[in-house]
């Protein structure tokens, strides 16, 4: 799915419904400590398709593949690099298999590569584009329908994934900033800085996922909006985490308290929208719920 014919599917819908968590989700459902998204989609592959369903019967349009760890210099740290285009293609395929025959698009999610760039750490811009473009050309290869870059927090590594990505895959690209200092992020971008960074970069959308409290987002979100003609990717967190007894992460906000902000998001500017970390099906059922009501 290029670029315009992503433009034509939201004018036709609106408001397009993402999916949830992933690494949350999965957590719960028996992730242990130190143990990779990515090593459960070859170990595990069934639990990663359950959820996927999970989503999509809750009403999600896009699913995310679970790919967000899956470059080649993250999957090091976890023994997979020689393995990472049989990881990322698994991935893809779980997804695809999950919405086969339906109308639901497949995102292949990028994240950060978990290295600063220079001069703040050891990643050179031209090795960073190359890392962004290999896994951009497997999940791709793969078919997926879009490509979302998300929870940047650098813009000269955003840029870098954009450019790397865009030299070896044509499909609609996202990028989704966190902001997880409140209103900027771990390096001081602001919401408006990053939209004045991505105007001419030719992507379809940009946008906001993860970050702090949903007070926090939701001012993201309306400086992001002042700022940009872009079409806005809106996945918050359900809330702030804590610990349970157990030592897995839980979210304060029910389901019902997320979805009563969706109005809000929506005349704020968003066009896409989903939920990041705590995000459970029944979050996400809630918010496809007043988001249809909305069309």
């Amino acid at each position: 799915m290029n670029l315009h014919e992503f433009s034509d599917l939201l004018r036709e819908k609106k408001v397009i419904v993402s999916d949830g968590a992933t690494g949350t989700n999965l957590i719960q459902r028996g992730l242990k400590q130190g143990e990779t998204v990515e090593k459960w989609v070859l170990e595990n592959p069934e639990i990663i398709t359950e959820l996927h369903l999970d989503f999509i019967d809750a009403g999600a349009e896009i699913i995310l593949t679970s790919t967000f760890g899956a470059s080649e210099v993250r999957l090091e740290q976890s023994g997979l690099k020689d393995m990472y285009e049989q990881v990322n293609h698994a991935a893809v395929t779980l997804a695809k298999e999950a919405t086969k025959n339906t109308q639901i698009l497949v995102a292949g999610s990028i994240g950060p590569l978990g290295q600063m760039l220079k001069p703040f750490g050891p990643l050179e811009i031209r090795k960073a584009e190359g890392y962004y473009a290999r896994q951009a050309a497997v999940v791709c290869a793969a078919g997926v329908d879009i490509i979302v870059i998300e929870t940047q927090f650098n813009l000269d590594e955003a840029k870098a994934a954009i450019s790397g990505v865009k030299s070896s895959c044509a499909e609609a690209l996202v990028c989704s900033f966190s902001f997880d200092r409140g209103v900027k992020t771990m390096m001081g971008v602001s919401p408006s800085s990053f939209a004045k960074e991505m105007e001419d970069l030719g992507i379809s959308a940009i946008g906001i996922n993860c970050g702090k409290s949903l007070d926090d987002n939701f001012k993201a979100l309306n400086e992001l909006a002042k700022s940009t003609d872009l079409p806005i990717w809106f996945k918050p967190n359900a809330g702030l985490p804590y610990l349970d007894k157990s030592g897995k992460p839980k979210y304060d906000i029910l389901p019902e308290q997320m979805a009563k902000n969706v109005p809000a998001w929506i005349n704020a500017g968003a066009r896409i929208i989903g939920g990041c970390c705590g995000t459970t099906p029944e979050h996400l059922k809630a918010i496809a719920d007043i988001v249809n009501t909305s069309r």
